[in-house]
């Protein structure tokens, strides 16, 4: 969505923003299986007080790890309003929404839980509830119900302990990038591993250096991508122009030069419809 330009912030309010959209970036950053980030920012836009944007890739399986490294992420903003503010509060409501969904899917139809095991629990066409939910609508014992609830939780809160834990470790870091957050409303990935790096050692810094070369190529594969669309459509526009120039010349000129150029223009059509943009 636009920005909203005309929407009054408050000051605490910005503060929030910006420590729980930094506990999102920082727990991403130090799991190695989910997107590079690509910017976070604080400016409203839509619903949205603030949002923490990553890079996508072309993935088509999402393994049980990597579905746990998200759920960390996800929890990241909430666990660190917990931490700088001893307090929370209804910013992380989406979040929660949304790791509750990937973690009931988890347990319900992609086998992911071992207590459960690999069987489908919950109909693909129809909402994933709760498991007592579950139990009324796909003739589950109580006791297969209770066993999904049982995982679900324990699922979401290993997340959320763990989100704890690396924002309790990096909390220096935390500060930091909130208040540069705080300054410019908007970091990039540049920015952000750049002001990172300093305050980071170990198998950390491996994790996070890999993170941000994987960025560095995906921006160079996109740089190139625009850099060739821009060449076809400038190309693609010079055989428009081209075409007008010449049938503007053949209105000027006898019947007989005009059935001679009108042939080059046929080519022309020939030649353009021939050709290809490869990406």
């Amino acid at each position: 969505g636009k920005a909203r330009k005309s929407k009054v912030i408050t000051e605490e309010d910005k503060k929030i923003t910006a420590y729980h959209e930094i506990g999102h970036v920082l727990c991403s950053m130090f799991l190695g299986k989910v997107e590079p980030i690509h910017k976070v920012t604080i400016i409203p836009r839509g619903f949205t007080g603030g949002a923490t944007h990553f890079l996508q890739t072309d993935k088509s399986y999402y393994s049980k790890s990597y579905m746990e490294q998200s759920l960390i992420g996800l929890l990241g903003g909430r666990s660190a309003e917990e931490i700088i503010f001893n307090d929370v509060s209804t910013g992380a409501s989406n979040d929660i929404e949304r790791a509750t969904e990937i973690t009931k899917q988890m347990v319900c139809n992609w086998g992911m839980s071992e207590k459960v095991g690999p069987i489908a629990l919950a109909k693909k066409q129809s909402q994933v509830f709760l498991g007592r939910d579950i139990s009324q609508h796909d003739n589950i014992s109580e006791a297969t119900a209770n066993l999904i609830d049982s995982e679900i939780k324990r699922i979401i809160t290993d997340a959320h302990v763990k989100s704890l834990e690396i924002l309790k470790n990096k909390r220096e870091l935390l500060e930091v990038l909130a208040e540069e957050l705080l300054t410019k409303e908007t970091l990039d990935a540049e920015e952000i591993f750049e002001l990172s790096l300093p305050f980071i050692s170990g198998s950390d810094k491996e994790i996070v250096e890999t993170q941000f070369m994987k960025i560095k190529e995906i921006n160079e594969e996109i740089k190139q991508l625009r850099v060739r669309k821009k060449n076809y459509y400038l190309s693609n526009s010079k055989h428009v122009f081209d075409y007008f120039e010449s049938k503007k010349n053949i209105s000027n000129m006898d019947a007989s030069t005009s059935s001679s150029k009108n042939s080059k223009i046929g080519n022309f059509f020939k030649l353009h419809n021939d050709t290809e943009y490869e990406t």
